[in-house]
């Protein structure tokens, strides 16, 4: 029998019935939209189950349906108001622990970004699927890129790029995967994008209108630009690239040098830092400061004995700071890393040699 709507009178029914029309109140879901995409979603894997008698799993030997409902089954398990919501209907116990190992995540997905990680998609007709209209994200990354400005200072940090650059060339520095996507320091060096992004300055802490702790950075990246994001801002963008690297040193290198020599080792030359004993003003006020490093196969005092003569010592005496016995290295490539290293702060000065012309030290 058909429950008639409550807001006809009883003519009103009457007249219906005469003309044997029946108004049916369809009765009002308990999900909401969302809640039955998910669902809709969970039965999928449910059929699964049911069809194999175990949970999917990952793994490149499966078929990707598979794949992709462990990777559903993994967000589902991840999302306590997922879990809430499937918990009561989950007869099979998939969502249990011992059933599946849940995916880490700390990180918090809205509405649209959940339904997508669980591959449900909102079902359009042709009439209102928009063509040719870029996806929310496209759109933010788009207008992260615009906000970017010309870095105007970029040569003060283009020798730190070519480090990076070398370094990672030759094993002395090497990326890693970027887990602590939280630390974020003065100096820290990441891939994001694939461009290499350099965290120059960070501004005074402040209280975000949700009551969380933020703070303006000031990022340089390898291809001249620059930007002002939030750091908050900077963490979501490494969360959402899967390829994001932190720059370092490699962990089991050790110190730089050792204080023994150890058998078997080979001697390879020594690395010795002078300072000039020159008495022209600007060397002399900035004695302190101004050193020459360089490398001999040979004996150091020997090196350096005709230095007054040689405009690579600037025509002076010079006092050896400190010497340094290399083994076991290419000398040579060291070196050159340390001249690379120290690029920027080269000294920039004309002499005049011993026979008046003029000359420029370039180490």
């Amino acid at each position: 029998m058909t429950r008639k709507n409550k807001n006809f009178t009883e003519e009103d029914d009457a007249l219906l019935d005469a003309l044997g029309v029946e108004i049916d109140v369809k009765k009002a879901s308990k999900y909401t939209a969302e809640q039955e995409r998910i669902i809709a979603g969970f039965e999928e894997i449910q059929r699964f189950v049911a069809e194999n008698g175990r949970a999917p799993q990952h793994g490149e030997d499966n078929n990707i349906f598979e794949r992709l409902y462990a990777v559903r089954l993994d967000r589902l398990n991840a999302q306590a108001k997922c879990r809430d919501l499937l918990l009561p209907m989950d007869n099979q116990g998939i969502l249990s622990s011992d059933k599946v190992t849940v995916a880490e995540t700390t990180e918090e997905l809205n509405d649209d970004e959940l339904l997508e990680a669980l591959g449900v998609d909102d079902k359009v007709s042709p009439i209102q699927e928009l063509k040719h209209v870029r996806s929310t994200k496209e759109i933010r990354a788009a207008e992260e890129i615009a906000s970017r400005e010309k870095c105007e200072d970029f040569e003060t940090f283009k020798p730190v790029f070519d480090q990076v650059k070398d370094g990672l060339k030759s094993g002395f520095m090497q990326t890693v995967r970027c887990n602590n996507k939280t630390d974020i320091k003065i100096g820290d060096l990441f891939i994001l994008n694939g461009q290499t992004a350099y965290i120059e300055s960070m501004g005074k802490p402040f209280r975000d209108d949700e009551g969380r702790e933020d703070m303006r950075l000031r990022v340089i990246f390898g291809n001249g630009t620059e930007s002002g994001m939030l750091r908050r801002s900077f963490q979501k963008r490494l969360w959402e690239d899967d390829a994001a690297r932190r720059v370092s040193p490699p962990s089991d290198l050790g110190p730089l040098f050792g204080d023994r020599v150890c058998d078997g080792d080979q001697a390879s030359g020594l690395i010795y830092v002078l300072r000039s004993q020159s008495d022209q003003p600007y060397i002399a006020e900035n004695r302190d400061l101004i050193h020459k490093i360089g490398f001999t196969t040979g004996d150091v005092k020997t090196r350096i004995a005709d230095a007054v003569n040689q405009p690579t010592y600037l025509l002076a005496e010079v006092e050896v700071v400190a010497m340094y016995a290399l083994y076991n290295v290419n000398a040579g490539k060291l070196e050159n890393l340390l001249h690379k290293f120290f690029s920027s702060a080269r000294l920039d000065i004309e002499i005049n040699d011993r026979f008046g012309k003029p000359f420029k030290p370039r180490e």
